[in-house]
């Protein structure tokens, strides 16, 4: 079946993007939004709606698949693409990528998927987020013209066997961090709650804040869990330990400071993602070794994520292959077209670094379920809750669409009712 058009309308995402330099560097916050001047590079506010590119792809037999094309709320920061703005990259699908893509056979998803990766215009290859939405509706393509599931056309693409239950789901609780994660807690979700520590005042000038944060997580999760629950708890803190502490990593002071979060989180397991923020990706590795080192050596049992400078599929290589993390954050939108965030999720295998397919809260619905088949097809380790920061509508979006689908194939895997069956059967 061939591809017969491609459209693109500018909407919007499910959440803002924020200049993250600028809140870093201390803009206090006014209600909803910051003040201040922002920072980065095509930021005309520091706190701005967030926007995506919808994406249509029209088939032969008159069928229309869509996909999104979305970028990070922290657009511009930690070495990624620069602010995505709709309405400058709607032409560049209209024109150049629908001029590649038109007339090619739908069935044919991964190659789809390599060709618009290395398309490049005016020298300069696709930005992510158009890589990242347009590569969704060609798995959705894929999946309408063979009549499979997203999930079996990824694991092919991929060589994969997809997961047979749904992949742990990571609930992202934004600024709300108690009455978000109490919906968490009863709902029983695995891995939880983000709690956007993004600044001194949230995390503490000796990290006190968070440590105590840490031990309510405990005993409100005792309290309000169903029977038999047992959370792993993942704390996204946004380099501020870096920041209260500095380097190096692997002496007492912060080796201590670890031991109190797993004290405090105990009897579950904790991981901290984005501990540091070096600047850069090398400056970044050698310092997340340099932690897990001396964590190591202390017999600290707490996992570190890695997430700042590692966004492009050789990042997630270099941190994996260096040994710079327990886990790191397969960033969605950062990776370009979504068969590279399966193939990321794949180089973690064999190794001692575990896969979290992560994202972003500025996503859409439509990505989020991408995702979701993404997760199956590789049996990533968790997968992010997205969009929006409401927590409700992201887990309820990528749980029951992981649902559905492993209902779905369970039920075309019977045989029916006229199958002939055998002794040996």
């Amino acid at each position: 079946m061939k591809i017969t058009g491609i459209h693109a309308t500018p909407g919007y995402a499910g959440f803002f993007f924020d200049d993250q330099r600028a809140i870093k560097q201390g803009a206090q916050q006014d209600g909803f939004t910051y003040d201040g001047e922002p920072v980065t590079d095509g930021f005309d506010e520091i706190r701005q709606a967030g926007e995506t590119l919808i994406v249509d792809v029209e088939l032969e037999d008159g069928s229309t698949i869509r996909g999104d094309c979305a970028a990070v709320q922290y657009s511009g920061a930690g070495g990624r693409d620069p602010l995505f703005q709709p309405e400058e990259y709607a032409p560049v699908v209209e024109g150049p990528v629908a001029d590649e893509l038109e007339g090619r056979d739908a069935t044919e998803f991964l190659a789809n998927a390599e060709l618009l990766e290395e398309l490049e215009v005016e020298g300069e290859r696709l930005h992510t987020a158009i890589r990242y939405g347009v590569s969704q509706s060609l798995l959705g393509a894929a999946a309408e013209a063979t009549g499979a599931t997203k999930t079996d056309v990824m694991a092919d693409a991929l060589g994969t066997d997809p997961a047979t239950e749904p992949v742990p789901v990571f609930g992202q609780s934004g600024d709300d961090r108690y009455s978000n994660t109490e919906k968490m807690f009863v709902k029983g979700v695995p891995v939880l709650p983000h709690a956007l520590i993004n600044s001194v005042e949230k995390i503490g000038e000796d990290g006190e804040t968070l440590l105590e944060y840490v031990e309510w997580l405990t005993k409100r999760s005792q309290e309000l869990g169903p029977d038999g629950y047992e959370p792993r708890f993942h704390i996204d803190v946004y380099g501020m330990i870096g920041e209260i502490f500095g380097p190096p990593y692997d002496r007492d002071e912060v080796v201590d400071y670890f031991a109190a979060l797993e004290e405090a989180a105990a009897p579950y397991p904790i991981q901290i993602e984005g501990p540091m923020d070096a600047g850069n990706r090398a400056d970044q590795i050698a310092a997340m070794v340099e932690l897990r080192e001396g964590l190591a050596d202390a017999n600290v049992d707490v996992d570190i994520v890695a997430d700042e400078w590692c966004n492009t599929f050789e990042d997630v290589r270099a941190f994996v292959d260096a040994g710079a993390a327990d886990l790191v954050q397969v960033k969605t939108p950062d990776l370009g077209g979504i068969h590279r965030s399966g193939q990321a999720v794949r180089y973690c295998e064999g190794t001692d670094t575990r896969a979290y397919l992560g994202g972003t809260c500025n996503e859409t619905a439509t990505s989020s379920r991408a995702c979701a088949h993404v997760a199956l097809a590789t049996n990533a380790a968790q997968v992010l809750a997205k969009p929006g920061m409401g927590f409700d509508e992201g887990y309820m979006i990528v749980e029951n669409e992981m649902r559905r689908t492993i209902a779905r194939r369970k039920r075309e895997q019977l045989p029916s009712s006229t199958d002939e069956v055998t002794a040996d059967d």
